[in-house]
């Protein structure tokens, strides 16, 4: 793991926990006290946390949130506009496509509005885009809407069963040999119940979350069929991932 992909690790468990310490990033990371120690400190110098007594607090409202109206600004753009386009490709004429939330996903959505594609999605930034585009055909899924996460969930058991896709395209925290693990269990819930209706699975992150493990695991990684990543992404654990049997496109 290279320091970007450690710093990346550090505001990951930030997001989770609020404040760490320097033993936190020791064993999440295995690295030295020192190491830990210089690692706060440049992210400190970057605003990006604030250095405390023996470890780190979150910076609040560090950074304006992405959205529809600033997603170039999102960080990894053009590492995640390179994964959206070579998840689009994957698609065909005809083919029925889920796409959940984050700002990979919409730049996913961006790519294929217009195709002759039906979009299957519970993530209200990229239904209103592909609404307003006059994109042909959206499912919308259904159910109470979550401001925080930007989402509508049923609660409802099965609730999706009546949906069936050809491909589900879909981000995380992090990605390890073990499988994809997400930060947010009502997502994670939600998007759950559709694995069993559709025919593969692809996850989209960019190389920064490879080889996180962060909040809950999602799936194992024998349930992946695709992964599409950054070139810059862990060797090591590309290279477990792909041991598997699980397809890993570098982009």
């Amino acid at each position: 793991m290279n320091e970007l992909q450690r710093h990346n690790g550090i505001l990951s468990l930030l997001e989770e926990k609020q404040t760490i310490n320097v033993a936190n990033i020791i064993e999440s990371f295995n690295v030295s006290p020192a190491t830990a120690r210089r690692d706060i400190a440049k992210l400190d110098d970057l605003g990006k946390l604030r250095k405390v007594r023996n470890g780190a607090e979150r910076v609040e409202n560090q950074k304006r949130k992405w959205s529809p109206l600033n997603i170039n600004s999102t960080e990894f753009y053009e590492e995640k506009a390179r994964i959206a386009q070579t998840a689009a490709d994957l698609c065909q004429p005809g083919d029925s496509v889920a796409i959940n939330c984050g700002s990979t996903a919409f730049l996913l959505g961006q790519q294929l509005c217009g195709d002759d594609v039906q979009i299957v999605t519970n993530y209200f930034p990229l239904a209103s885009y592909l609404i307003n585009e006059d994109h042909d055909d959206v499912i919308i899924i259904g159910g109470q809407y979550n401001k925080a996460q930007n989402i509508f969930l049923n609660p409802a058991p099965n609730s999706l069963g009546g949906y069936a896709g050809n491909w589900m395209f879909t981000s995380g925290k992090g990605l390890t040999g073990a499988g994809l693990y997400k930060a947010d269990m009502l997502t994670a819930v939600a998007e759950q119940q559709m694995l069993e209706q559709i025919d593969k699975l692809v996850v989209v992150v960019d190389s920064s979350k490879i080889g996180q493990r962060t909040g809950m695991l999602f799936c194992p990684i024998k349930q992946i069929d695709i992964v599409i990543t950054g070139k810059d992404a862990s060797p090591e654990v590309i290279k477990s991932i792909e041991a598997q049997g699980t397809q890993v496109i570098l982009v």
